[in-house]
């Protein structure tokens, strides 16, 4: 029978690294290591409670494969798996198309895990101060500023595929 363990899970630093590390055991006992990617032992610290809270919840593998999952990539395999029919309607699919060509503009290489709430808003700002594009032949033409119903639609996109990634996520860690 193994030695029971005496702590939930520590930091530490290597001799070549400036960073804390971190060492904890998932919900199968199998002992993890890796990088907390901070200097600050503070820091540190709030990053190995996530990960044993999130071990707790059971949603650890969730989260481990939502930091390696770029924005540019889910939003990618949502619109071919849950944007065209029979998920939706091809008109919704194409609001997705249109809303997703701004939001990549900003987020395309933001992971899923690193995307904040003051990311969106400063998204949400950044968006209502553009005008209209219309192409033309003879060129593009810039109108007026945009509507905030038009912004608030691609916010919606965004929830709803943020959602759903964060559906498939807990669903896949419960099999």
């Amino acid at each position: 029978m193994a030695r029971p363990v005496k702590h939930d899970g520590g930091l530490y630093k290597r001799d070549e690294s400036k960073v804390w590390w971190m060492g904890y055991r998932d919900k199968d006992g199998i002992r993890r290591r890796e990088s907390t990617l901070t200097e600050d032992w503070g820091e540190a610290q709030k990053c190995l409670r996530e990960r044993l809270q999130a071990r707790d919840n059971n949603i650890l593998p969730a989260l481990r494969r939502g930091q390696d999952l770029a924005f540019g990539e889910w939003a990618d395999f949502y619109l071919e798996n849950f944007s065209k029919s029979p998920f939706r309607a091809q008109k919704t699919h194409g609001v997705n198309q249109r809303a997703l060509k701004h939001l990549r503009t900003v987020f395309e290489n933001t992971k899923l895990a690193k995307l904040t709430a003051d990311d969106i808003e400063m998204y949400l700002r950044w968006r209502l101060k553009q005008r209209v594009v219309i192409k033309t032949r003879s060129g593009s033409v810039e109108k007026g500023l945009l509507k905030a119903t038009t912004v608030h639609q691609e916010l919606r996109v965004l929830r709803r595929m943020l959602n759903v990634a964060m559906r498939k996520c807990s669903r896949s860690t419960r099999k």
